[in-house]
This record gives C-alpha cells, sequence and structure tokens, in this order.
C-alpha cells in the first residue's frame, strides 16, 4: 500500500470500448440544472450559515469554547457556499450563465474569492491539470525529481518551504484568502480587475458595519476562525483531489483529457456528513471530466456509470498520509515522500536521469 493509498498504475488512456456509450454522451445527461434543487441548496446553506454565525457571536462572552464549537458549524457551511460560487463558476448550477454570474459574485465576497478573477484561474486549471508542461495555473506547486535536482539551492528551499505542511496547510491558505485574492495586475480583462475591487469594497464597507455595531474584539474572534478554518480547508480539499501518490502527470505531447480527469483528479471517499458539507467535490474525476455537472447530480452519475467507478480512490483516513507527498518522479510516474526522493537521487544522479528521459 502507497501513502495515497493507491497502487501506482502506467499512464495509459482511459478509453470506452466500442459498444460502450462515448463518455461525452454519457456525462451530457447530467448537465442540466435543477431549479428546486439549487434553490433548496442556497436556503440550507446560506441561511444556516447566517444562523451558526449569530450563534457564535452570542456566544463568545458565555462561553469561548461553545463560540468555537459554533464557528466549526458555521466553516462547514461556508465550505458549501465556496462549492455553490465553484458551480457558478462552471455555469452549472442555473441555466442562466448571467443568474450564475450573479450569485457567484455576490457569494464571493462571502469567501473573500472576487468571482470573475477566481472563475479564469479555475479555468485554466481545468484546461492545464495534470500537463507537466502547462503548471502554474492555480495548483498546488509540484517540481519533478530532475527538475528539483537542476534547482538551485535557493529555488530547493524555496520550494521545501512550499511543500511545508504547516505552512500549505495552516500559513498559506489564510493569506491566499484575506491576502492574496485583494490584488491582481492590470494585464488581466477589465472584468476581473472590477470583479477584484469591487469585491474588495464590499468587504471593506461590511468588516466596518461588523466591527462598528458588533465590536472589533468579537467580531475579529468569530470571523477570523471562520476564514482560517474555512481556508485551510478548502486548500486541503484542492490539495486531495490532485496530489495523490498515482495520480496523473504528462508531458505536454502526451497529455490526454480523459485520463487527466479519470486519473489525475481523486475520488476522496468522505463519510457521508464531509461530503455533504462539501457539496460531492471529492468525487473530483467526474467534476474535472464534466464541470457543467452540477454538484448534485455527481453522486448518480457515478453510481449509474461502470466507466466513471475506478477513479484513484483515496479513502478518508488515508487521505491524511498524502500530507507526505512532495516531487513527482517521472520515471515511477508518483508523488513521492522526501526520503523515497533522496533514495531516488541518490541512485541516479541528475545527468543519468536526464539522458534516460
Amino acid at each position: 500500500m502507497v501513502a495515497g493509498g493507491l497502487e501506482p498504475e502506467p499512464c495509459v488512456t482511459v478509453k470506452s470500448t466500442s459498444d460502450s456509450p462515448r463518455w461525452q454522451d454519457i456525462v451530457v445527461r447530467y448537465q442540466r440544472p435543477t431549479l428546486a434543487k439549487t434553490g433548496w441548496q442556497m436556503a440550507n446553506t446560506l441561511i444556516p450559515y447566517v444562523a451558526c454565525w449569530a450563534l457564535a457571536y452570542r456566544l463568545v462572552d458565555v462561553s469561548r469554547a461553545a463560540s468555537f464549537a459554533a464557528c466549526v458549524l458555521a466553516t462547514g457551511f461556508l465550505v458549501r457556499i465556496y462549492i455553490l460560487q465553484h458551480d457558478c463558476g462552471h455555469a452549472s448550477l442555473f441555466k442562466s450563465v448571467q443568474a450564475n454570474d450573479v450569485l457567484g459574485s455576490l457569494l464571493g465576497v462571502i469567501t473573500l474569492m472576487p468571482y470573475f478573477r477566481w472563475r479564469h484561474d479555475h479555468a485554466l486549471h481545468h484546461a492545464t491539470s495534470g500537463n507537466l508542461a502547462k503548471r502554474g495555473a492555480g495548483d498546488v506547486w509540484v517540481m519533478t525529481i530532475r527538475e528539483y535536482q537542476a534547482a538551485t539551492p535557493r529555488e530547493r528551499l524555496t520550494y521545501r518551504l512550499y511543500r511545508n505542511a504547516i505552512v500549505l496547510f495552516l500559513l498559506a491558505p489564510a493569506a491566499l484568502f484575506v491576502v492574496w485574492q485583494r490584488f491582481t495586475d492590470w494585464t488581466v480583462s477589465r472584468k476581473e480587475v472590477l470583479s477584484v475591487y469591487g469585491t474588495n469594497l464590499a468587504l471593506a464597507v461590511l468588516v466596518a458595519l461588523g466591527g462598528t455595531t458588533l465590536g472589533w474584539g468579537k467580531f475579529l474572534f468569530v470571523q477570523g476562525l471562520i476564514t482560517w478554518m474555512g481556508s485551510t480547508i478548502a486548500v486541503w480539499l484542492f490539495y486531495m483531489q490532485h496530489q495523490f501518490e498515482a495520480t496523473y502527470w504528462a508531458p505536454g505531447k502526451d497529455w490526454d483529457y480523459l485520463t487527466s480527469a479519470l486519473r489525475g483528479a481523486s475520488w476522496y471517499k468522505l463519510p457521508k456528513l464531509l461530503q455533504w458539507f462539501t457539496g460531492n467535490i471529492g468525487i473530483h474525476h467526474i467534476h474535472h471530466l464534466s464541470p457543467k455537472i452540477p454538484n448534485y447530480e455527481l453522486q448518480r452519475c457515478m453510481d449509474e456509470n461502470p466507466l466513471f467507478q475506478s477513479p484513484g480512490t483515496v479513502p478518508f483516513w488515508t487521505g491524511f498520509r498524502c500530507a507526505f507527498l512532495k516531487i513527482y518522479d517521472e520515471q515511477s510516474q508518483r508523488l513521492v515522500t522526501w526520503g523515497e526522493a533522496e533514495q531516488i537521487m541518490a541512485q541516479a544522479p541528475v545527468e543519468a536521469r536526464s539522458a534516460a528521459a
């Protein structure tokens, strides 16, 4: 058994047989958003989030422990809000593109993610996931062993710090959501620029109102905890969706969309309650195969189609071991730990590995 709970497999293209339906014909049946289901998700997510936030605030003076517990529950609903925004970005929550964009922009004020800027970056992620020639677009930084061997000491140190679990999961997420998302360069589209600074303005107004009317201490205690926990969970989920041992990476010329979806995105098998709070996003292989499928149809799509039932499955508890995977070995086609990487590098110096490649 390997660190990610999977045995490495050769990077072969996954194809349906000639007598089975094409995968494109299968997924299109699930790409129909239902207004009633969408409305129910909005109600069972936004209302409880506000209620839990208010409860956490009221409990601050009664018991910090009880307030913290309410913050944990509110964080679960915040993750669901992010999933709703995520579906809006793929135009899968409503039939109307405009409706998706309006709701997504409003939810971005709650998640701290400017909608149009995030949508652009996330589209790049979907278009390049698993492609070694196109890394760096909205993904977790991954180096190959050969690249690491050829890197300067400073580049190696930077990469090791980036992949450190404390940095990656406890420090960087809040910085990403609270600080990094507040800025953009002026080379992006006008819509994305307005999205960033429009979201910032809305946040400034809400924070000022919250701090002055509720008291800065209690407001920052509640919102700070929820933001920190929510950002950490969001980054962890994103990590688990692609950073497992037998994940798929291929050079640009060999990269294949179907294989990237079914082998490069995991089926992160969460307990049912956590699967509900995370809006089925653990069924990530189907989401990457067809982002237009609403989150509430992903489970049914997998259950009804054997073609989609043998992805890279990562069980919940086993998934925590994936945090120890640090670098990609192109020869064995798997993510490995630093210990394994050191052994590989000792056995094959960079010159030999470059020649073999």
